[in-house]
């Protein structure tokens, strides 16, 4: 098959991000399908242009193994406005470059990191007559409505969810990297029929082999990810706080890497309350992070209360996180909560300060053994259901079914 893979905000692993969708690409060439990987050439971690030239619109390019057409979009800074420009630009660019720079595709997988990319996925499967299958990452307009307070009945949300319905009833089939978005899709698909639920997963490949924890002090909670509104880092660094202020700040260590809007002011508040347990760290490549996270004695997974995490989560680092035999501290509230079910380290609740730094300090103070057997735990997890070869090949079936009901 010849596989158009949409993803507006998709890297290859030399940068520093979520790299599903090149690990199955990667696995689909190697199972003799043709992929193509349609991305903006402006990296979404620090939203500057990294892979055109000026006066570029589009360029096809080879990284690793895996064909990338990078399309043209304006950089842009935390503004909303601007941020939304830059998704419609990608949209438009799709439309046009695509066509001038590939063949013809015999499907087409259009992801949501918000849903304008997926429409322009739609409207090209649609013009080469073949079909479109959408991957649900984010539940849009629900997200907004729900973690940013915006009203169901805003114009945008509207529009949003006009596009949500539409894109839910064309395409062939969805796939879901949530647990239990499936009641969700098909209230608005109108059928089960063609709902798929595949997570995100772990390329083991990158992973190196099983490692105790450094022995020597701080205890070192690490967090690797974005830091955005919805990443609820506020109550990290209150937890850290807290602790400093029990005398602990020797003894644990907070260590945040990655970057996003809200890491300068959490950086200015870790400043003027004086922290001296907490490290803000650059970003690094997904090549690269593995390393660092073996420098980690426990894992933060924390997101703010809400709502919209009644359908589940699978954020890639909380499958890197498992994958690297260390216990996480998950402060989310969903019901489907792997690292409870599967005993792979502390379940705290979400927007808890307090709750967090007496986990933490009753994690620092549990036997190195017992802290090691969470992590095995996690690690035998996702070795049995996140292997992203595994998924890839539950992917490729649904991209054959599709293909196959067209012809």
């Amino acid at each position: 098959m010849k596989i158009w893979l949409v993803n507006h905000y998709a890297l290859p692993p030399q940068r520093s991000g979520g790299t599903r969708h090149y690990a199955l690409a990667r696995e689909w060439l190697s199972r003799g399908h043709e992929v193509i990987l349609i991305a903006s050439s402006v990296d979404y971690m620090c939203r500057e242009e990294v892979y055109l030239q000026p006066g570029e619109t589009a360029r096809l390019e080879v990284m690793g193994d895996i064909p990338f057409l990078w399309l043209r979009t304006p950089p842009y800074t935390g503004n909303s406005l601007q941020r939304v420009g830059n998704m419609l630009a990608f949209a438009y660019r799709l439309g046009r470059e695509a066509p001038r720079h590939l063949g013809s595709p015999d499907v087409v997988v259009g992801s949501t990191p918000h849903l304008f990319a997926a429409w322009a996925a739609y409207r090209l499967a649609r013009r080469y007559r073949v079909p479109f299958v959408l991957e649900v990452r984010d539940l849009w307009p629900q997200t907004l409505i729900d973690l940013g307070g915006f009203s169901p009945y805003h114009p945008f949300i509207m529009l949003l969810a006009w596009l949500e319905n539409q894109l839910y009833r064309r395409a062939q089939a969805v796939v879901t990297l949530l647990p239990g978005a499936a009641e969700y899709i098909a209230s608005k698909r109108g059928t089960h029929r063609g709902i798929h639920w595949i997570p995100n997963g772990v390329d083991f490949s990158l992973i190196p082999p099983p490692t105790p924890p450094p022995p020597e002090p701080p205890f070192t909670v690490m967090y690797a990810g974005a830091h955005g509104l919805a990443n609820g880092l506020d109550v990290a660094l209150e937890a850290a706080r807290i602790l400093e202020s029990k005398g602990w700040g020797k003894q644990v260590q907070f260590r945040f890497i990655g970057d996003g809007p809200e890491k300068p002011r959490l950086m200015r508040q870790a400043q003027d309350w004086g922290l001296s347990n907490v490290l803000f760290e650059k970003t690094v490549s997904k090549q690269e992070i593995y390393n660092r996270l073996q420098n980690a004695h426990a894992f933060l997974m924390i997101l703010r209360g809400s709502p919209l995490f009644r359908w589940g989560i699978s954020p890639n680092k909380l499958f890197d996180f498992m994958a690297t035999t260390r216990p996480v501290l998950f402060c989310v509230h969903t019901p489907h909560n792997p690292i409870a079910s599967h005993r792979a380290g502390v379940t705290v609740p979400p927007d808890d300060p307090r709750a967090l730094s007496q986990a933490i300090q009753a994690l620092a103070q549990m036997p190195p053994r017992a802290r090691w057997a969470m992590g095995l735990r996690g690690r035998a997890y996702v070795e049995q259901g996140h292997d992203l070869r595994k998924l890839a090949q539950r992917f490729e079936e649904i991209l054959r079914e599709a293909r196959d009901v067209a012809l």
